[in-house]
């Protein structure tokens, strides 16, 4: 492929189409912490998005480089991403149905289970290496730049509607949002596994 239009247009819908994990993820974030600040909001969003950065060019490097060790990899994938998003989706659900007084604040969202979701919904986006195979190294940087600025975009329009609903939903917002990240768990992992 060569710079222009198509190419462009390529990556933007090949951002979007791997930011959809991570806007749930966004979504059930907003949900569990419906007080967060702007600049919270900007973190999260940049930390998927630097996942949904990285994760392509680690595989676009992988395929240049060890590409027999890389395919191995690949099908372990679905397994690493359902078991850290049920884990997490796990304890939310967990800590909603113990229930939480009305009045009492959700748990904040700590750095380690940040980047654990961050991993979780950029790591089938190692794939994509092997989409942008063909481009040179500039191409490769530009798409992946593309992919995570239209993450950083979707993460955010994510927060915002979690937050909007989980000031309504109060305590049953912590259950749903441990049940969307359970749910995306299975959707990659039956996706990754079955070809679906």
């Amino acid at each position: 492929m060569e710079w222009g239009f198509l190419f462009f247009v390529n990556s933007v819908f090949l951002g979007v189409g791997l930011a959809m994990d991570a806007f749930s993820v966004s979504m059930a974030n907003g949900l569990n912490d419906p007080g967060m600040g702007k600049g919270k909001m900007c973190g999260i969003a940049g930390v998927f998005a630097g996942f949904q950065f990285a994760m392509p060019l680690v595989g676009w490097i992988c395929v240049h480089t060890i590409v027999q060790a890389f395919q191995a990899f690949e099908e372990v994938v679905p397994w690493i991403a359902l078991a850290l998003l049920a884990a997490i989706g796990g304890d939310m659900l967990a800590q909603g149905i113990r229930g939480k007084g009305a009045e009492e604040e959700a748990k904040p969202l700590g750095i380690a289970v940040l980047l654990v979701q961050g991993v979780a919904t950029s790591i089938d986006a190692l794939s994509v290496g092997f989409t942008i195979a063909e481009y040179d190294w500039p191409m490769a940087l530009a798409a992946c730049l593309l992919i995570a600025a239209v993450t950083f975009v979707i993460c955010m329009a994510g927060l915002m509607i979690g937050k909007r609903f989980g000031t309504r939903l109060s305590n049953r917002a912590q259950i749903l949002g441990g049940v969307i990240l359970i749910v995306i768990g299975v959707e990659i992992f039956a996706s990754g596994v079955w070809g679906g």
